[in-house]
């Protein structure tokens, strides 16, 4: 079987001057793929943010004379309720936008908490190496035994589901992969002659890892974490489809499609719109993140 070549990107002589960080979005936006990602996620984003506010409608009022609208491509659709009504007469076209909100409220939070303290994590147990090592990565290897969806249902079916609980373990069951990679990436790191050098002249562990190190390593992996908001989004979505996640009368869309669920036969569309939004919103994720992926590789690869 022969062997799958990744297509390599023509990038100007000039980038090879410039920083890893550089080097790695340009090499990146020279994708078609990471274009039409972007594009796409752009579009369904300013769309979430916008039509709610313009259009003046509350996802959570009530209206039963309303009650299984179809969508508007459907004999008795009306553009008043683009995508339909659902079981409670409410929009399903406001619902799955402020669905998307929530979201990727969530999701960009929990990302953002994940990186920071695994990051963290990770760069301080491979710069000090030896027993704090050690200690830092069996805690790591703890906390990766336990998978996410079971530790969340552990600890929300005790707590109080709310986007601050939900975010908060979410985080917790997904730093250890951040420490991982920045650990291994550290450890070779800390043995290049700049680090030598700056010890040599009497620089500051802290100063060496912020200061001189984190710059270098930390962007591409930064980038990479493009693909955990989408992993972070069904994680959510699962929550609330099966109950812990946030509570209704919150449009999340795990409650939109457990809800639906329920009328597939005679209102397909109350569990089919939600769940359309959010595959368009993964696919433009997972498009930006693989085509970031794929730079990555040729930058650790030596070939931009």
């Amino acid at each position: 079987m022969a062997a799958i070549v990744e297509p390599e990107v023509a990038i100007p002589p000039s980038v090879a001057e410039a920083s890893p960080g550089r080097r790695l979005w340009l090499a990146t936006w020279a994708q078609t793929e990471f274009k039409i990602g972007l594009g796409l996620f752009l579009v369904l984003v300013g769309t979430a943010i916008v039509y709610p506010l313009l259009a003046g409608i509350d996802p959570t009022q009530l209206a039963p004379r309303n009650r299984f609208l179809p969508p508007v491509f459907l004999e008795g659709g009306t553009w008043a309720h683009p995508l339909g009504t659902d079981q409670l007469g409410r929009d399903l076209f406001i619902r799955s936008l402020v669905g998307l909100q929530n979201a990727l409220m969530i999701s960009l939070a929990v990302v953002v908490l994940m990186f920071a303290f695994g990051a963290t994590v990770g760069l301080y147990a491979g710069y000090r190496g030896g027993w704090v090592d050690t200690i830092l990565m069996r805690l790591t290897d703890a906390q990766l035994s336990i998978p996410l969806i079971i530790l969340a249902i552990i600890i929300l079916t005790v707590a109080r589901p709310t986007p601050f609980t939900v975010i908060l373990v979410l985080a917790l069951a997904g730093w250890p992969v951040y420490a991982r990679v920045t650990r291994s990436v550290m450890l070779a790191e800390r043995r290049r002659e700049y680090v030598r050098g700056a010890k040599i002249l009497g620089a500051s562990d802290s100063r060496i890892m912020w200061r001189l190190i984190a710059p270098n390593i930390l962007p591409p992996i930064a980038f990479v974490a493009v693909l955990d908001i989408a992993r972070m989004m069904i994680f959510e979505s699962i929550l609330g489809f099966i109950g812990i996640g946030i509570q209704p009368p919150t449009p999340t869309f795990g409650t939109i499609i457990a809800d639906g669920r329920k009328y597939l036969i005679n209102a397909w569309w109350i569990a089919t719109m939600p769940g359309a939004f959010l595959f368009f919103t993964l696919l433009s994720i997972n498009l930006m993140g693989a085509t970031l992926e794929r730079a990555r590789n040729r930058l650790l690869r030596g070939t931009i």
